[in-house]
């Protein structure tokens, strides 16, 4: 595909995005969270390395996980694992001026390649955090929303005590080679998990993650 607008298209034509995730990826160009020596494939739907063993999501993962998180104007979101900062600046657009985004990342040269982007992009309304993205982020908790962009070998419980009541959350979870996308949803004390599709994501390090 050869450019932002026509990797949308895309995206709306075979279901991975909402017409609300639509207007959202193409206010975010995914070129400008790519790696120069990748910009010819910005816009394929495969994942990019970003540098430090990290990568860039495939759009239609991207898109189909913003999908199914279904964030709001006005929500708080937890996201964990900045990458470039393109997953973060999406649900920025989504959650609009009266919502907010925290990203927290372990990798400080990767969260300040994120933070640069998004400051290139002029998004104000996502806050980057350096810690172990596994404990969640209390400082800002609870979440409406939490998108886990690593995969997990099982759900971290500090993540689902910051998931709000009636919040939703997507992970990975699985070893570190395939994973099953769940869609975690808790009401009240229950909680539930629904597989959504086989993924494949770079190992979510700390705590309660890879070790």
């Amino acid at each position: 595909m050869k450019s932002n607008e026509e990797m949308v298209g895309y995206l709306l034509q075979y279901g991975y995005a909402s017409a609300r995730v639509a207007d959202a990826m193409l206010k975010v160009d995914r070129k400008r969270f790519v790696p120069p020596a990748y910009l010819e494939h910005a816009y394929d739907d495969y994942p990019l390395p970003i540098g430090s063993d990290q990568t860039i999501s495939a759009p239609s993962i991207v898109a189909l996980m913003s999908k199914e998180l279904d964030a709001r104007p006005g929500m708080k979101i937890l996201e964990v694992g900045a990458g470039s900062g393109y997953q973060a600046a999406i649900l920025a657009m989504l959650v609009g001026e009266k919502g907010k985004v925290v990203s927290v990342e372990r990798l400080s040269e990767i969260a300040e390649l994120a933070k640069r982007n998004l400051a290139d992009l002029g998004v104000g309304n996502v806050e980057l955090a350096y810690g172990d993205g596994t404990k969640g982020w209390e400082p800002e908790a609870p979440y409406d929303g939490i998108m886990v962009t690593a995969a997990a070998p099982s759900v971290p419980g500090p993540l689902i005590a910051q998931l709000k009541d009636g919040g939703r959350m997507l992970i990975p979870v699985g070893p570190s080679y395939w994973q099953e996308l769940v869609l975690v949803e808790k009401i009240g004390k229950k909680v539930s998990q629904k597989n959504i599709l086989p993924v494949m994501f770079v190992p979510l390090v700390g705590e309660y993650g890879f070790k």
